[in-house]
């Protein structure tokens, strides 16, 4: 977790992926090969994600995906992927996680409110439930 000159939290991380199957002729489960995902959340994403979760921990994840290409200093030229993440969370497969409500900041760029945007007074009389 770092933080730009203007305050602005970011959390940079990787996420490898590798499918498993399992091998009927020699009776074994075989690993493909791994692909490592350069991630990176900000504002409160961010910090939640360093609040919450730790190194190895089973992931699902989406965002928008980045590609850039540049010139080693060899000649080569090499292509990477990049994933800015706008939701993620750990994967129920095999574990179980409660998760919490966080608390709003008001410097988090959506101004004050409520702890829970949703949470509403029932229509009284003739007032429409909209």
């Amino acid at each position: 977790m770092r933080y730009t000159q203007t305050g602005t939290a970011v959390a940079s991380f990787t996420i490898a992926s590798s499918a498993r199957t399992y091998n009927k002729q020699v009776e074994q489960w075989q690993d493909s090969e791994a692909l490592f995902m350069r991630c990176s959340a900000w504002r409160d994403l961010g910090e939640h994600i360093a609040e919450s979760l730790t190194r190895g921990t089973r992931v699902i994840a989406s965002g928008r995906l980045r590609m850039h290409t540049y010139e080693t200093n060899d000649g080569d030229k090499r292509t990477v992927y990049e994933m800015t993440v706008d939701e993620i969370g750990p994967s129920l497969r095999f574990a179980t996680a409660k998760p919490q409500k966080a608390a709003r900041n008001a410097h988090n760029g959506h101004g004050g409110g409520t702890a829970d945007p949703w949470a509403s007074t029932a229509p009284t009389g003739d007032e429409p439930p909209f």
